[in-house]
């Protein structure tokens, strides 16, 4: 097989790609009315895959299969929804991300160890990090630096003894200035020491996995609403509330930041993520900060898998949720450019340029999970925009893959009552190279 890439547009303006060395017209415009949402053929790889999935029913339940609008579609619980059912390093919040249980279904039957397993809207680094408990390549990027801090430190911890050991290396009470507005998150004592640590690892301490790990666990515990955390009581671990929501939350509860011990904090939660010990020896992490249409990083026919879940239109606010860990790891949040696709024709636009760059870096019969959810009560199914925006790519479009679960703990927290609101279903496009 060639490389596949894309070429210049035509004389009459339509677009085609180079593929193995002869030049093959491919679909029309994606936002065209005239494009089909009908089922590719399927490689005779991907039927044994298929017919595992159909035959599915190690949680109790079969598989329903449903064609809607040419589209099969395979309906199961193919793994829990329980909490702490995954390794206990992927206990570190982020908004919006999956189970390890997802990327692990994936793993474990469409790669053998050794393959290298991509990500490149890695987030907090969910299927990096299962890779390399599978003994896999860990691949991955994401736009916001941020996704590198939480995901490196955790494919090669340090242990506890060396954590705690750096931790004493901290001037924990070095004067100087302090954010006066992060008052309404934190007592005076507790953000000085806040201030004294990220003054230490931004220009004092050594480029090493302590220093590495001690940032990961430190913006990890920055807010909360339990005594695990540095902060007062505010919203759940994944999101930052602003000074301004903050300062409403401590009125309407009567409450004042209570004094929290950083390095205390610190070490005990690592405590806690380093009682399975770390991942198997693994081939080295391939992790960059990039975009997910430009993977420079990741060779031509190199990955045996991707396992993904982009930005779903504008309904997560990544960046004001991150604003804080991004403030403590000496990150411009506002130079960190990162999409919020207001409609469904410009979120289609970005997943056909990532399918397209995806097309390059996935290697002949390798496979792509696309994880979608649902939006808007349900009422947009994106996985059909994916569906559309992988035609005329050699991919062989599959089937959707449906796995319907009940809201957990998480999600209790919000507010949002099971089967109402938010994400109630993964929904995963299934492509192979062809």
């Amino acid at each position: 097989m060639g490389t596949w890439r894309p070429a210049a547009r035509g004389v009459a303006g339509a677009p085609f790609c180079l593929y193995d060395r002869q030049v093959i017209r491919v679909a029309p415009p994606i936002r065209h009315p005239a494009v089909s949402l009908s089922a590719a053929p399927e490689p005779p790889a991907a039927a044994t895959f298929l017919d595992d999935l159909g035959r599915f029913d190690a949680l109790g339940t079969p598989t329903r299969q449903v064609l809607a609008d040419g589209i099969p579609y395979l309906i199961n619980e193919y793994w829990t929804a329980r909490q702490r059912q995954a390794h206990v390093l992927h206990e570190i919040s982020y908004r919006a991300c999956f189970k390890p249980q997802l990327p692990a279904f994936f793993i474990s039957r469409l790669t053998a160890p050794g393959d290298a397993v991509l990500d490149p809207f890695m987030g907090r680094g969910t299927t990096p990090l299962q890779a390399a408990l599978m003994q896999r390549r860990p691949v991955g990027s994401d736009i916001n630096p941020l996704s590198i801090l939480l995901t490196r430190p955790r494919l090669a911890p340090p242990d506890a003894d060396a954590v705690a050991a750096a931790l004493r290396r901290v001037t924990w009470h070095r004067p100087g200035d302090m954010p006066q507005d992060l008052l309404a998150f934190y007592h005076p004592r507790t953000l000085s020491q806040l201030c004294a640590l990220r003054h230490w690892l931004l220009d004092q301490a050594p480029p090493d996995a302590a220093t590495d790990w001690i940032r990961m666990v430190a913006l990890n515990r920055l807010t909360g609403h339990s005594p695990g955390f540095f902060s007062v009581y505010t919203l759940p671990p994944n999101q930052a509330a602003s000074v301004a929501a903050q300062l409403r939350i401590n009125a309407r509860r009567g409450q004042v930041p209570p004094l929290r011990d950083v390095a205390d904090i610190i070490l005990r939660k690592s405590r806690q993520l380093l009682k399975d010990g770390g991942p198997p020896p693994h081939p080295p992490a391939n992790l960059a900060t990039g975009k997910a249409h430009e993977l420079s990083h990741v060779a031509d026919a190199s990955i045996a898998l991707v396992v993904t879940s982009p930005p779903f239109l504008d309904v997560v606010q990544y960046r004001q949720d991150n604003a804080l860990r991004c403030w403590f790891a000496g990150i411009d949040a506002a130079a960190v450019r990162i999409d919020m696709h207001r409609t469904e024709p410009a979120w289609l636009e970005m997943v056909r340029a990532t399918l397209q760059e995806l097309a390059r870096v996935v290697r002949p019969g390798g496979h792509i999970a696309f994880e979608v959810g649902e939006v808007r009560g349900g009422k947009m199914l994106l996985e059909r925009s994916v569906w559309q925006a992988a035609y005329g790519l050699p991919f062989a479009r599959l089937a959707v893959m449906v796995n319907a679960q009940s809201f957990t703990k998480t999600a209790n927290c919000w507010g949002v009552r099971n089967n109402t609101k938010g994400t109630n279903s993964n929904r995963i496009v299934l492509l192979q190279r062809m």
